[in-house]
């Protein structure tokens, strides 16, 4: 059976009548922040940054797939205000969350890939403290009701399937975009994760009706 908090955010997906005009603006500074990296020709950071939000659109299209499959609850749910609800699990507003963290999280590598912190190679390391970090993040936006975790496995008594799914592989594979020697390498990442993401959302949104 169908939860509440899953049937109330499955009533505000891609409902515009709850648009903000704040919407505009953020959208705008996050394209300033990725044009100030691409004009100062650090074009890895850009293509890093962007395979950590599509990562997160990856992850998203899933839990709206589970919501549907399962007829319970996504694994995560946004039921709370937003100006507007993408997926069942993804608004706006987390998009744009995700899209500047990414830039974030790769502009805070060292150039040296090959240093160690601790015996642990820096990208493992940064990767770990910081998917870490967001899950203590997650867990307070569940503990004030803005995030809703339905399912038993999920929650913050278990954090290390929040740790291992829902964040490290996103640092992960930024940091493996962004460390590409080659520039045509990290657009056919980009290019293949972004290819993916458009395709679940026009086969399971457009023409299935199921996210």
């Amino acid at each position: 059976m169908e939860t509440i908090d899953a049937r109330h955010a499955w009533s505000l997906v891609r409902d515009g009548s709850h648009f903000q005009w704040y919407l505009l603006p953020l959208l705008l500074f996050v394209l300033y922040l990725y044009n100030e990296q691409a004009a100062a020709g650090r074009w890895h950071v850009v293509f890093g940054g962007l395979a950590f939000w599509l990562m997160d659109w990856i992850s998203e299209i899933v839990n709206a797939l589970i919501a549907h499959g399962s007829g319970f609850a996504p694994i995560w749910g946004t039921p709370g205000a937003s100006a507007y609800v993408i997926l069942i699990g993804l608004n706006v507003e987390i998009s744009a969350m995700f899209a500047i963290m990414g830039l974030l999280a790769v502009r805070l590598l060292p150039q040296r890939r090959d240093l160690k912190w601790l015996g642990i190679g820096n990208r493992w390391l940064l990767a770990a403290v910081n998917a870490g970090l967001c899950v203590l993040v997650e867990c307070w936006l569940n503990h004030i009701g803005v995030l809703t975790w339905e399912w038993r496995d999920w929650n913050a008594g278990r954090p290390w399937l929040i740790f291992f799914v829902g964040y490290l592989p996103f640092f992960l594979v930024a940091y493996r975009v962004h460390d590409m020697r080659a520039r045509r390498s990290q657009i056919v990442a980009v290019g293949v994760l972004a290819a993916a993401v458009a395709l679940a959302l026009a086969v399971f949104g457009a023409i299935l009706g199921w996210i």
